[in-house]
């Protein structure tokens, strides 16, 4: 009966060995979604957990591949754009900023069947500051994508064979912002006081759902989940393209307005675990996500078109990604030393969505985690991960007959990334 002598801590150590944020996924996922807290056997449950991720991805021999001068707007083929030659400027530079992670959570049973969780995340991300002196300003200066996520999840459960069979279902409110900045002109050696730096700033926001199943032995510490999170339409994504100090002529000498359309991804994730030995428990996970939406994604002056494509006739500028699905699989073993102790470790591969533009290659993570719950109250965890962010190059490439990676190429190392994580659950 292994079940019965693996605790409650050695479950939440487990959930912070495997450290579910950006570390170990591709695109822009940070928090990326969970609801482990919905499993919490307790009659409620708050959880408080942050994650910091520090990655460390640099680029080398960089080339600037647009050397011309020309200012806005661009004909919309790439061909003659870019602010000017950077080859003279530094030819490396440090790609990634690190960032938090948090997660608030509380979980509450209704009757002996219903369980419901109420939580905030922030699940997609993404923070590039190489700055201004380096031979890629012309592609990048800094770019933030930041996210905020209201979810509400219920599960129903019945007996079924040996154990319980649940059966999940949510919606979530999503809020996301960014803005990129880029050498649209270079001004060196020329008598202004313009910068050359061009701004996009865009928001949106939508809803999304979320359905699953799970089957549960907790005799022998069994669970299977298989959850699938909807996409978001962010039709309204909205915003502003600032080119006042590359050209203080154009527009009137106001920034332009504009839209574009994009959808946030959608998942599948399928959980197992199972106890193994006394007090040792086994865990896995296989995650899809539906990255491949992500390609050329154009923003057009509002209110010049209804839709906003690639070939219409006001398309100011595009945010180039060319993703593909990213895959993420996760393994570990967790164990109990004690009433109060218990550890895990795991490992990690995510399939890296990049495709010879951009620096998202595979990642190797190795995570271990501990939790300590001095009474039936109260369990404190902590977690740390050290990963490979494998090496690669970045240049020229064409997905589906659209080009992508022209204005620069660069190749990388094998770099580094760290994370830790640490939380506080409180039951009742």
């Amino acid at each position: 009966m292994t079940g019965k002598l693996i605790c409650r801590g050695l479950l939440a150590a487990i959930a912070a060995a495997s450290l579910h944020t950006g570390a170990s996924a591709g695109g822009l996922e940070r928090g990326g979604y969970n609801i482990d807290l919905l499993f919490d056997p307790s009659t409620v449950a708050a959880e408080a957990t942050t994650t910091y991720v520090a990655p460390q991805r640099k680029a080398r021999n960089v080339r600037d591949n647009y050397t011309t001068s020309a200012v806005y707007p661009y004909n919309g083929t790439g061909t003659g754009t870019g602010g000017g030659n950077l080859n003279g400027l530094s030819s490396s530079s440090d790609d990634t900023e690190g960032y938090w992670a948090p997660r608030l959570g509380i979980k509450a049973a209704i009757g002996d069947s219903v369980d419901c969780m109420f939580d905030y995340s922030q699940p997609w991300g993404a923070h590039s500051n190489p700055g201004r002196n380096w031979a890629g300003a012309n592609n990048n200066i800094e770019t933030k994508v930041e996210s905020d996520n209201y979810a509400a999840t219920c599960s129903y459960r019945f007996d079924l064979g040996p154990g319980q069979l649940r059966l999940i279902g949510g919606a979530f409110y999503q809020e996301v912002s960014g803005f990129k900045e880029r050498l649209v002109q270079d001004y060196t050696n020329v008598p202004t006081s313009l910068s050359g730096v061009g701004r996009l700033d865009l928001e949106g926001h939508g809803w999304g759902w979320r359905t699953g199943i799970a089957y549960e032995i907790p005799e022998y510490a069994v669970r299977a989940s298989l959850v699938y999170n909807s996409e978001v339409n962010l039709s309204n994504l909205t915003g502003t393209l600032d080119l006042r100090q590359a050209n203080p002529a154009l527009n009137g000498g106001q920034p332009y307005n504009v839209f574009g359309e994009q959808r946030t991804p959608d998942s599948l994730e399928l959980k197992l675990q199972t106890g193994i030995a006394p007090d040792w428990l086994a865990f896995g996970s296989l995650k899809w996500t539906d990255w491949s939406q992500f390609q050329k994604i154009p923003f057009c002056v509002t209110g010049t078109v209804s839709s906003c494509t690639l070939s219409s006739p006001t398309a100011l500028t595009t945010l180039d990604l060319g993703y593909r699905d990213g895959w993420t699989v996760t393994g570990g073993v967790g164990h109990k030393f004690n009433e109060q102790w218990s550890g895990a470790v795991s490992v990690t591969w995510d399939r890296g969505t990049s495709q010879g533009f951009g620096a998202q290659t595979d990642t190797w993570l190795f995570g271990a985690g501990v939790a300590y719950q001095p009474n039936k109250t109260v369990e404190i965890r902590l977690a740390g991960v050290l990963g490979i962010l494998t090496g690669g190059s970045s240049g020229t490439v064409s997905l589906n007959g659209v080009t992508y990676g022209d204005d620069l190429s660069y190749n990388f190392k094998d770099d580094v990334v760290a994370a830790v994580n640490t939380s506080l659950k409180v039951r009742f």
